[in-house]
């Protein structure tokens, strides 16, 4: 019992999981305000600047919109992929061997959480920002992203 508390506990693992919680915390509120109080859905696309506007947009994959999955088991499929994902990531938290380490894991903890709390709610992941460059003859456009995202990142 006490290998298995060792493997999941190290001197960071706290200050990792507290990052996880405002990471999650802020992606969800944020997320919600778009959603239900500037309701994004109804806007439409909000040009925040000349490279960067606000759209919302559904990921039924993963990052980069790969393997999207419209089907129930799909969506469980990812999720218990991810599940599986953040309990390596905590366990390689718990041996974390520096604060930047654990701050680091706490953040791609705390983002895949944010993610999967999407997932299980909506049956997909909100994204809406995106960021682009405009010329007069084209125009290129970088994937819809979140605060989840950027965490991870």
């Amino acid at each position: 019992m006490e290998r298995l508390s060792r493997s999941l506990w190290g001197p960071f693992t706290a200050l990792g999981l507290g990052i996880a919680v405002l990471a999650c915390a802020a992606d969800q509120a944020l997320k919600l305000w778009l959603l239900f109080v500037f309701k994004l859905a109804e806007r439409g696309v909000v040009a925040l600047g000349p490279f960067v506007e606000l759209v919302l947009t559904w990921n039924t994959g993963i990052s980069y919109g790969w393997f999207q999955q419209e089907s129930a088991l799909g969506q469980w499929a990812l999720l218990a992929f991810k599940a599986l994902a953040v309990g390596l990531l905590w366990v390689w938290l718990a041996r974390a061997g520096s604060r930047s380490s654990a701050l680091a894991l706490g953040l791609i903890i705390g983002g895949a959480f944010g993610n999967a709390i999407d997932r299980l709610a909506y049956g997909a992941v909100a994204d809406f920002v995106l960021l682009h460059i405009e010329t007069a003859t084209a125009r290129f456009n970088w994937y819809v992203f979140n605060l989840a995202d950027v965490a991870i990142v």
